[in-house]
């Protein structure tokens, strides 16, 4: 039965939508997809350089087409969910090539830019041919979690393609002039006092029902010392005084390794910006703008985060503080969904974790990927969830991340 609560599109309660709801949905995602590739093509940027932090256009989008069709009109299984096996025998791709092209699990990174791809109206008819499959498989589903699963991590995985290439144009500073409404705007914030949060037990995690990522799995009993932690991000104002006292030129305030990316990147202020005296300037999709000062500072890594908060006296919470702030301070002022937060914590599997189907989402960045937790300005409002586990490499600045940080 179609859950009434979950009819917005938008709302984290996608996860336990029906499958009406789940239709309009994947149909927005597609069309989001489609407007940031209207940004590239405006641009004539599909053609982009090899960088690790990138994927080149028209492979990202075959990508989408292609995940959705191997997990979906490919997959006879479909029907067990998140039980199904994944190395079970799929029917073939209506494009013969298909698996030699997109399995990112399969086609190294740096290889990617030297493939034979089919150009944009191929690979645009492809999305829709694919998309068409995967409409009539839905309409003809049971309402069931496990009948629908596939379904939610196709959509799910799209708006993180989605968000890749919000942040993938912001890296390459393409236009946004033609593309109005793509974007949110970002809240500028009103300071307010930090947070203490008394001694607790918090269940960490998701439990059964509707869709949960794997590395969610499951809910299980943490003890939560007493904690006080910031009731908002760090804002460009708070960053600023670390930059003017010189913090990226003192290594007493960096680990080891924040202190050799610093000297590799040769960086002085976070990525994209001019100027950080008397007033910050950066760099957003080609525009150099004056950035307000109580805005959530952005584009920093973990090393940046981590420098910060010792300069501060301060320090990183722990992605449990992080859920558990979220889930008891929203009627205290606790805000979050601005910019990823860098966490202290190293991703790593819950207890008794096995992984999904997908077996490559979590389970090979156990140990190296660092955890953020909340949400992006430009995230699409159904990834918003307090249990979502984000995850990268400590050097990543190219995303929408900044942080808050802890009393020691």
């Amino acid at each position: 039965m179609l859950d009434i609560e979950a009819a917005d599109i938008h709302s984290s309660r996608m996860r336990t939508a029906g499958k009406e709801v789940l239709s309009l949905a994947m149909i927005d995602a597609r069309n989001h997809t489609l407007r940031w590739l209207a940004v590239y093509e405006e641009a004539q940027s599909l053609a982009v350089p090899l960088m690790s932090e990138l994927n080149p256009p028209l492979w990202e989008l075959g990508h989408i087409g292609w995940f959705q069709e191997y997990w979906l009109a490919r997959n006879v299984q479909r029907q067990r969910g998140a039980s199904s096996d994944p190395t079970a025998p799929r029917l073939a791709s209506i494009a013969p090539n298909a698996d030699r092209w997109y399995d990112s699990s399969n086609v190294p990174h740096d290889t990617r830019w030297g493939l034979d791809l089919p150009d944009l109206q191929q690979t645009k008819q492809f999305l829709a041919d694919t998309m068409d499959l995967t409409l009539e498989l839905l309409a003809a589903a049971d309402e069931t979690d496990n009948a629908l699963y596939f379904f939610r991590l196709a959509l799910f995985h799209e708006d993180m393609h989605g968000e890749a290439f919000s942040y993938m144009a912001q890296t390459l500073q393409l236009s946004l002039a033609n593309a109005r409404g793509l974007l949110p705007e970002i809240a500028t914030q009103a300071p307010r006092e930090p947070l203490l949060f008394p001694a607790s037990h918090v269940d960490l995690g998701s439990t059964p029902g509707g869709f949960v990522f794997d590395n969610e799995k499951w809910a299980h009993d943490v003890s939560v010392p007493e904690f006080e932690i910031d009731a908002q991000p760090v804002t460009w104002a708070q960053y600023g005084e670390f930059v003017e006292d010189g913090g990226y030129d003192d290594p007493r305030w960096w680990s080891a390794e924040g202190w050799a990316w610093v000297q590799r990147e040769g960086r002085r202020v976070p990525r994209h910006v001019d100027q950080m005296r008397q007033g910050v300037l950066q760099q957003r999709y080609g525009q150099l703008m004056r950035v307000p000062l109580a805005q959530p500072v952005m584009h920093v890594s973990w090393y940046e985060a981590d420098a910060w908060c010792r300069w501060a006296g301060r320090r990183l919470p722990t992605e449990v503080e992080w859920e558990a702030a979220a889930l008891a301070g929203a009627s205290r002022g606790f805000r979050w969904g601005d910019v990823w937060e860098w966490t202290a914590s190293t991703f790593r599997p819950y207890p008794g974790f096995s992984a999904d189907p997908y077996v490559d989402y979590s389970q090979p960045w156990f140990g190296t990927h660092k955890i953020l937790r909340g949400a992006a300005f430009v995230t699409r409002g159904r990834m918003r969830h307090a249990k979502y586990r984000n995850f990268f490499l400590p050097t990543r600045d190219d995303v929408f991340s900044g942080f808050r940080s802890c009393a020691p």
